[in-house]
């Protein structure tokens, strides 16, 4: 007896006018938000995305993009010469869901079992900074940091109540962090009494380590939630 395919396109769908049943059924596939959350600052390489997701399989990575191009959250291009490669794009509606990732992030951060000290790539750290910043407890300040996590550097900026964060080159940064997603988090998410010693034991810094401290401040992870008494 030849057995039926129950993962196929149409066992996956909810069959439910909802809009949250179709969100799950396009974004709710393993792996497929956590391909969407690499995307946000811009695109990537098939390689760049593996690199970054280390728990996928290049043939699942497959799968979901093409998952993702067919519901149009992403498209293909080709970059021009010289790089001539082919990279993964989200589309402007694609965009759209960075909300999703950030809500989901900040309410997921409550949970008991959030472990803060599992690994972390270099866009899911800049996407906390965005979801986490409390214009608040910047009162106003500014401050321009810039962050290098191997071949990858990012700019963070500061002003006038938001934060922007973005690929871009370092240099000329008020500090420059070197360090891994996970060293710079640990810093700014960790108890502010031992910030700096942190920052001088996990990270490379160039310029004002204390703006960077300074900006460590303005982050703060939400209260957890209490576990139901079983």
């Amino acid at each position: 007896m030849k057995l039926e395919k129950i993962t196929s396109e149409r066992g996956r769908r909810y069959e439910d006018a909802c809009g949250t049943a179709l969100g799950l059924e396009i974004l709710g596939e393993r792996w497929a938000l956590l391909v969407v959350r690499e995307l946000m600052l811009g695109p990537k390489r098939f390689g760049d995305l593996r690199s970054s997701l280390p728990g996928l399989s290049a043939n699942v990575l497959t799968q979901r993009l093409e998952g993702l191009e067919a519901a149009g959250v992403l498209v293909r291009r080709r970059l021009p010469p010289p790089a001539s490669v082919q990279v993964y794009e989200l589309t402007e509606w694609g965009l759209e869901a960075e909300p999703i990732i950030s809500a989901m992030g900040r309410w997921a951060a409550r949970s008991p079992d959030h472990d803060a000290s599992l690994p972390l790539s270099p866009v899911g750290l800049m996407l906390s900074f965005r979801t986490m910043f409390d214009a608040g407890r910047a009162d106003g300040a500014r401050a321009t940091l810039g962050f290098r996590f191997g071949a990858e550097s990012f700019v963070v900026r500061v002003a006038d109540g938001a934060l922007t964060a973005a690929r871009a080159d370092a240099g000329g940064a008020e500090a420059v962090l070197t360090g891994s997603p996970e060293a710079v988090a640990a810093v700014v998410y960790g108890d502010e009494a031992g910030a700096a010693a942190r920052m001088a034991e996990l990270l490379t810094v160039e310029g004002d380590g204390a703006a960077f401290l300074r900006f460590a401040r303005w982050f703060e992870l939400p209260p957890k939630a209490e576990r139901p008494a079983g």
